[in-house]
């Protein structure tokens, strides 16, 4: 063969190579993903390494994650995309939220898109708490990623200059209180529950700690005047006007956890998606605990959960499948619990070598675990934004004196029936 002629060759098969390369990269599956950040920690590092880990595992994927503030913001956010024909294919958004992205026929369930018995298999490998909120008309609409419950964080250096065992944190309403008076000062107060930002939420780990819950499992009823939700609802303003071991009025979700590091409150109850943060900025020795019975031991679980939009293609749906199996996988479950202090969302997840460890070292890292066998499903029905918001208006009334518990949660019960009447 000659040199030009060899030199001609070369160049066809390079032309091939470089139009196969091409195609190849044309054929890339791009996915857009809406991501709620509402907790602290560097939580945008960590998706974006996971989500880098899974490109470069998967070339022919390309993620972008869209960063969208809260929970609300993110379904806000996801929704408007939607409807403005720029829709993202996957998102992760309240697991609350099940019922209203049903109502707009904007998510697909799950199990349209699994076949195998592998498929199968894994979708029955989450812990059931963490799946109540995800399942409902008899399919499964959301996957759990980010979840979490609520725990007792407490000062062990407040415990023991009060005279209390630092090991034994309160495991009764009835200890909460007198440990509380022991340990409030003028300069700090021996507890505090935040009630703005997600009030419903904490009431819901004191009914579920009476014996209660906030509503039935199809999202219809709600059962806020039930006699023991109100017993429930005294309670939390028993601890600030007749035990004043909480501050009186409502306490900001969102200062909260600095006010506990800066040693304002010996106790606090706020989300498991806080604890690694407290334990890098604490100066103290600190604990977690479950939160303490009153009845019974209890907390909603909360967070976020993968859902897939309607408004999808097979390639697309497939890609984010493959996505999020990445993402809930044990190792990557355990990744993310130990790097924010979200719950390891399958018990595969805590026989992996690094969350184990991970756990032996930190034994706080398993208390969330091991409060999931007394969890219940966090408030969520049709209409799930205004009903909340009644709850939210009714606790906060009773808090601040406004109105008597009773009288509160009579009123929310009356209107969140009106609002639920047409779905029954």
């Amino acid at each position: 063969m000659s040199k030009r002629r060899y030199l001609l060759t070369l160049a066809v098969v390079l032309l091939c190579l470089f139009a196969l390369a091409a195609g190849v990269q044309a054929e890339k599956t791009k996915l857009t993903m809406y991501y709620p950040v509402a907790v602290g920690g560097p939580l945008t590092k960590i998706v974006d390494s996971m989500v880098a880990d899974f490109v470069k595992a998967n070339p022919d994927v390309d993620v972008k994650a869209i960063y969208a503030g809260n929970y609300n913001d993110a379904r806000i956010k996801a929704l408007a995309a939607l409807k403005s024909g720029k829709p993202a294919q996957l998102s992760v958004m309240f697991s609350i939220d099940i019922y209203d992205l049903i109502e707009q026929d904007a998510i697909i369930p799950f199990d349209d898109l699994l076949t195998t018995d592998g498929d199968k298999a894994w979708l029955n490998s989450f812990y059931p708490a963490l799946m109540e909120n995800g399942r409902t008309l008899g399919k499964t609409w959301g996957i759990p990623f980010q979840r979490s419950t609520i725990v007792m964080y407490y000062n062990k250096d407040m415990f023991r200059k009060a005279g209390l065992d630092p090991e034994k944190p309160p495991a009764t309403w009835q200890e909460l209180v007198e440990m509380g008076k022991k340990l409030t000062t003028p300069e700090h107060y021996g507890l505090m529950i935040p009630s703005t930002g997600y009030p419903y939420w904490m009431f819901g780990a004191l009914a579920k700690q009476n014996g209660e819950v906030l509503m039935d499992g199809d999202g219809k009823k709600t059962f806020f005047a039930n006699p023991g939700v109100i017993e429930a609802l005294q309670f939390w303003l028993d601890l600030s006007k007749k035990h004043g071991i909480m501050p009186k009025g409502t306490i900001e979700w969102g200062t909260l956890r600095q006010n506990f590091l800066e040693g304002k409150t010996a106790m606090m109850w706020h989300s498991t998606g806080n604890l690694t943060v407290v334990k890098k900025k604490a100066k103290f020795d600190f604990g977690v605990a479950m939160l303490p019975a009153g009845k019974m031991r209890g907390t909603p679980t909360g967070g976020g959960n993968f859902y897939i939009f309607k408004k999808t293609s097979p390639a697309e749906r497939k890609a984010a499948m493959r996505l999020i199996k990445f993402m809930t996988s044990p190792e990557r479950s355990a990744e993310w619990s130990i790097k924010t202090g979200y719950i390891g969302i399958s018990p595969a997840a805590y026989e992996t070598p690094a969350l184990k460890k991970y756990v032996e070292e930190f034994p706080p890292a398993k208390v969330a675990r091991d409060q999931l066998k007394y969890a219940t499903a966090e408030l969520s029905t049709y209409q799930t934004g205004r009903v909340r918001k009644l709850l939210d208006d009714a606790i906060q009334a009773a808090l601040t004196g406004k109105k008597s518990p009773e009288k509160a949660l009579k009123e929310a019960q009356a209107q969140a029936e009106r609002l639920l009447k047409p779905y029954q």
